[in-house]
């Protein structure tokens, strides 16, 4: 008897001891940054992550960033756990050692990035930009296009005058003249098309894929895996609804930036929504940019993209 109850209260103990084990697996609260046109600001504004984690006593908060370089520094400084951004700013990120882990990515999406110029511009391919002023961001995306698409032209970034300027303040040098092409990705992209006319030289079609990457500080998506995994498959539930109902998706990212939805419904017909895991093929492809901007001075150092592996990929 005595043994039947010696047993039992070990059992008990190793049930709870079980039962805290599996508490901990879980977060309290799951910190998200976002970008006012990014998928994860279409997961916020359905509030299915919210709803879906709720039930599981975790609490999601949603922090706000202007572009990819600050939340990712927000990443590895650990104000936030999740991050979405371009391919550009996650090699930029761990050029300055931050601890983060490729989660998943979308679909290429390479025309939903492109060399415009004015409608009645002179310019009508890629050569014709030698010794000419092009806007863009620096370190972004839309420069691993542009020094691809030079280089496939036959020329390289030293043949064009590049103009370092964000966004807005591109949107508004090409609407004065001040500029003779602009590289710009969507909405930015649907935007100048429809309301200035501008015209496209050339996508990243052929070029560069261009991925939207999913991304994790190593602690948490090592911490807790399950959830970073949960996280990853409500972002491939998001994507199956966005692509099947492009207007309902358009419209919430218009009340997330202030555009005007036909600026969406335009920006959305080539964009692919989706949440793949990781490949070779991808990673390779990453390596590819970051190599590129070490080759043209942009990186400082040489870049290994497969150190930022998540550990649940390391075991397939």
């Amino acid at each position: 008897m005595k043994k039947y109850l010696l047993g039992s209260l070990i059992a008990a103990g190793l049930t709870g001891t079980m039962h805290t084990a599996l508490a901990e697996t879980a977060p309290k609260t799951v910190t998200i940054g976002y970008q006012k046109a990014n998928i994860f600001a279409l997961l916020k504004y359905r509030g299915t992550l919210d709803t879906d984690f709720k039930k599981q006593g975790i609490a999601v908060r949603w922090v706000e960033f202007p572009a990819g370089p600050q939340m990712l520094e927000g990443l590895n400084v650990g104000s936030i756990d999740l991050a979405a951004t371009g391919d550009a700013p996650p090699a930029f990120a761990q050029a300055a050692n931050a601890d983060l882990v490729y989660l998943a990515h979308s679909p290429a999406n390479p025309k939903t990035e492109a060399i415009v110029v004015p409608e009645n511009s002179t310019i009508k391919s890629v050569a014709d930009l030698k010794g000419k002023r092009v806007a863009l961001n620096k370190g972004s995306d839309v420069n691993y296009l542009l020094v691809t698409a030079l280089e496939n032209a036959g020329l390289n970034y030293k043949d064009i005058i590049p103009i370092y300027l964000p966004p807005a303040d591109a949107r508004a040098a090409f609407q004065r003249g001040a500029v003779d092409a602009w590289v710009i990705w969507d909405p930015y992209l649907s935007e100048v098309e429809t309301n200035a006319k501008a015209r496209l030289v050339k996508n990243a079609e052929g070029l560069v894929p261009h991925y939207t990457f999913y991304l994790a500080s190593r602690k948490f998506a090592d911490t807790y895996p399950q959830t970073a995994k949960q996280v990853v498959g409500e972002l491939g539930t998001l994507s199956d609804w966005a692509n099947k109902n492009p207007q309902e998706a358009a419209k919430i990212l218009a009340t997330s930036t202030g555009l005007p939805q036909p600026i969406w419904d335009k920006a959305i017909s080539r964009m692919p929504f989706g949440s793949e895991r990781m490949t070779p093929e991808v990673f390779n492809e990453q390596q590819k940019l970051a190599d590129k901007f070490t080759q043209i001075g942009l990186l400082p150092v040489k870049v290994e993209i497969g150190t930022a592996t998540w550990s649940l990929d390391k075991k397939k």
